[in-house]
């Protein structure tokens, strides 16, 4: 086994962190910084699907139905409640994994398509009510107004402002997106991550070695959500208005993609993806309505050319390399 620090499982991250703390301060485009930061949002969600469905092996298409209801709950704490960001964003966490508790437990005694197509359905509820539910949610017309993430005061009478400030905001949602990254690797690494890897592979064999293969799915996926209603959270305060959209399944399935993108089951993965696809999408602007067949394209010559994704080839490409040594 290679246990050289020159791996590409330890480069490639090291190599994203250490440009991801760089690049704000190498140019003032508020725009780029504006990428960046939603980069940070996706990055979450992505990470949080990974997860579920890339170590556990449960395909979750209520992901978007998740991520709405952190950003609601976070957007609705602050704005009818008065409650600051602080306390709101984690109340959204709890929220999602409640929900994804109550949802979890029943789904998730299916198998297979079925509980692909029970949180499918589960995800289209969610934005159903968010739509109708006008009394609360503001249906059609959304939540505005929703404000940024309060001041830290710090030492010597500075304060550390998020209203105007992207540069603030973005470092706010790197140190999230890492400490997510922080949880999730500790998960995979430990003892209950090879539990998810051996349910994953076949729930049976799970099972007959002592695996409760209905309780690991099951945090998996709690786990999942709760990261998802983090980057709800997060996107409520920095985008300032919600519409029902938000928990719609196409968000489910761009996250989705960003993951087999960059890599599914692997860390740094649903990180390039996030970061990648969202870039390409802007600058196939330019193509007008042809945007999406170019972007479909590009996207289908990926899943054919490198069904593990974009680190998964590296790895491969990687692993010739030091074989040929």
């Amino acid at each position: 086994m290679n246990t050289s620090p020159l791996r590409p499982g330890f480069l490639i991250p090291a190599a994203i962190i250490l440009m991801a703390v760089v690049a704000p301060l190498l140019s003032e485009n508020r725009y780029l910084h504006h990428l960046m930061i939603m980069a940070c949002v996706w990055g979450i969600a992505a990470t949080a699907l990974n997860l579920v469905m890339g170590y556990a092996g449960q395909v979750n298409l209520a992901h978007g139905a998740f991520f709405g209801i952190g950003a609601y709950t976070s957007g609705l704490l602050m704005l009818k409640l008065g409650i600051g960001f602080w306390i709101a964003l984690p109340l959204a966490c709890l929220t999602a994994a409640l929900f994804g508790l109550l949802i979890g437990m029943p789904s998730l005694r299916t198998k297979g398509a079925y509980f692909a197509i029970g949180t499918l359905c589960f995800n289209v509820i969610v934005t159903v009510i968010i739509d109708r539910w006008e009394n609360l949610t503001e249906g059609q017309r959304g939540l505005l107004g929703i404000p940024p993430p309060s001041a830290i005061p710090l030492p010597y009478g500075l304060t550390v402002r998020f209203d105007n400030n992207m540069v603030a905001t973005y470092y706010l949602f790197l140190i999230m997106l890492l400490l997510t990254l922080f949880v999730t690797r500790r998960i995979v690494i430990s003892l209950m991550g090879k539990d998810f890897r051996a349910v994953k592979g076949n729930e049976e064999l799970a099972a007959s070695i002592g695996i409760n293969p209905f309780r690991t799915k099951l945090i998996a996926f709690v786990t999942s959500t709760f990261f998802a209603g983090l980057a709800g959270g997060l996107y409520a305060s920095y985008i300032g208005f919600l519409s029902p959209d938000i928990s719609d399944f196409h968000v489910t399935f761009e996250v989705l993609i960003q993951v087999m993108f960059g890599g599914i089951g692997t860390m740094a993965g649903p990180i390039i993806g996030a970061t990648i696809l969202p870039v390409i999408s802007e600058t196939l602007h330019a193509l007008a309505a042809y945007r999406m067949v170019a972007y479909g394209i590009m996207l289908i010559a990926v899943i054919i050319f490198l069904p593990t994704g974009i680190m998964g080839g590296l790895k491969i490409v990687w692993t010739k390399c030091i074989t040929r040594k």
